[in-house]
């Protein structure tokens, strides 16, 4: 992902309109939340109202030759729009507006995919998942002492890209970037650090960090600066260990114990002590969380996308069947008209009519925006994932998990017309339904890497074997970084040792010496 520069976020939001932001905020909606943001527009515009049809003869077919606007793609074009929409009192013409540019544009729109059959209404099968972990990080916001709106939105977004191990993989960066796009937010990263350092003090310990690394560092820490009842020697213990997974971490890891102490000037009781702190440290932050809460309550993955095996050919199904259908209110349009009437016996309008007809014209024109900016929505998504099925078609039909090909970002766009970062916005947070069962979009992107025959597959793959590798390993002696290189190398990978360790920290296992077990 390429960097970018505050000013850089500031001139490109400049180029958006209205519309181009509202789209993009759309696309990274999920469809779990589309129904409330309908809703929620529904709320503040009365110019929209659902359709009474339960299925409406207009039916929004998707092209997937038809390129959705990006943010980038659409930029060009965002100073002409901002031009067509300004009201003059004067030159206004109803007729004109209630003749053509309103009626030009369909009463309603229908939320399906051209292979939505009525027969397939049952066949979403929901995902349960556990009480939502976010949650419960959100509800101690209020303990942050944060300053203002902003900060508190900061801090959501934050809590929102933490992942299922209490991991923050994403960089401060790509939250300000996010945060621009979704909120319409300018952010500093210094800023997000600052909210991030106040998170990282939330429950349960170590939540929020970076690597393996940080998390057990911040739970060192709260752990000397609460514990005002520790003994001497527990403390001493807890201090040292702080030293040593701050400064030499890497030693720690490798059990170079002699080094330790000369760097620390520890007796061998002391580093036992240490070392006993460290291993009573959770790695995964969020796990205890998660497997206390399966028995309070269960929320539902529901997929976004439907693919089924028709006899060897993929279908492919966009899922938004809970969504209400949307059309502009007949009770505006007849407002206008009986101003436009009104005209035509030159009966001249007051001044309260006109601003009246310049808000009934401004929440149809913004009902408008939004109707064409779901339409846009449901087509760049059906597009996107259509180019990512029939990429990973052999994954689709199979189940095989090996079968799943390299595939970046770059490959889908290139395939789609679409900006990077519009399939990017597509992919995440978002699920597929297969005969297989439910998976995250975003796990059929990986990077390639080459086997000792020429041949290029999927990291995916070798993260696959490499978990297998781990869970048949004996635990009383785990495999060090180098012996399970040796063993990926023998099955044909060519992969170099600290890509291995790479791979395993993505995959959230430890180190050999944190897994041992007694």
């Amino acid at each position: 992902m390429v960097k970018t520069s505050l000013g850089q976020r500031q001139l490109l939001l400049q180029k958006l309109s209205p519309q181009q932001i509202q789209l993009m905020k759309l696309l990274q909606i999920p469809t779990a939340l589309l129904e409330q943001r309908i809703k929620e527009e529904m709320e503040e515009n009365p110019a929209l109202e659902e359709t009474d049809d339960e299925f409406p003869e207009e039916q929004a077919d998707f092209d997937t030759n038809t390129d959705a606007a990006s943010a980038e793609d659409a930029a060009a074009s965002a100073e002409a729009e901002s031009d067509e929409t300004q009201y003059s009192d004067e030159n206004f013409d109803l007729d004109d507006y209630l003749n053509g540019y309103m009626e030009d544009d369909p009463a309603s729109y229908k939320e399906r995919g051209d292979s939505y059959q009525p027969e397939e209404e049952e066949k979403t099968m929901p995902v349960a998942i556990e009480n939502s972990f976010h949650e419960y990080l959100e509800q101690q916001i209020g303990l942050l002492n944060l300053s203002d709106e902003k900060e508190k939105t900061i801090a959501l977004q934050i809590i929102g890209s933490i992942d299922e191990d209490g991991y923050l993989r994403r960089e401060p960066y790509a939250i300000a970037d996010d945060l621009l796009f979704s909120q319409n937010i300018m952010v500093e990263e210094k800023e997000v650090v600052e909210i991030l350092k106040k998170i990282q003090r939330m429950d349960p310990p170590g939540i929020g960090a970076r690597d393996l690394q940080e998390c057990l560092y911040i739970q060192l820490q709260l752990r000397i600066e609460q514990g005002e009842d520790l003994e001497d020697e527990e403390l001493i213990a807890l201090k040292a260990a702080c030293k040593i997974i701050n400064r030499q971490f890497e030693a720690f890891s490798k059990r170079h114990y002699e080094k330790l102490q000369r760097q620390f000037n520890l007796t061998e009781k002391q580093l036992k002590a240490a070392y006993h702190e460290i291993m009573k440290l959770n790695p995964k932050p969020a796990s205890g969380y998660i497997a206390g809460s399966m028995e309070r309550s269960s929320q539902y993955i529901i997929p976004d996308f439907i693919v089924l095996n028709r006899d060897g050919e993929l279908e492919l199904t966009l899922n938004v069947r809970n969504a209400p259908d949307l059309r502009i209110s007949d009770s505006f349009r007849e407002m206008l008209r009986g101003y436009n009437d009104q005209r035509r016996l030159n009966q001249k309008l007051t001044r309260s009519q006109k601003e009246t007809v310049q808000f009934i014209r401004q929440k149809i024109e913004s009902a408008r925006w939004f109707i064409d900016a779901i339409r846009q929505r449901h087509e760049t998504m059906y597009k996107s994932m259509y180019a990512i099925m029939d990429y990973q078609s052999e994954y689709f039909l199979s189940g095989d998990e090996k079968k799943i090909r390299p595939m970046i970002l770059q490959d889908i766009a290139d395939r789609t017309g679409l900006d990077v970062s519009t399939v990017s916005r597509v992919a995440n947070s978002k699920y597929v339904q297969t005969e297989f069962g439910t998976r995250r979009l975003k796990e059929f992107f990986s990077e390639a890497l080459q086997t000792s025959d020429g041949e290029e597959v999927s990291t995916l793959e070798v993260k696959k074997i490499l978990t297998e590798i781990i869970a048949a390993e004996d635990k009383r002696k785990p495999l060090s970084d180098d012996k399970l290189t040796q063993l990926l190398q023998e099955k044909g990978y060519n992969i170099a040792r600290r890509t291995v360790a790479k791979y395993r920290e993505q995959l959230n296992v430890s180190k050999a010496s944190l897994r041992k077990q007694m």
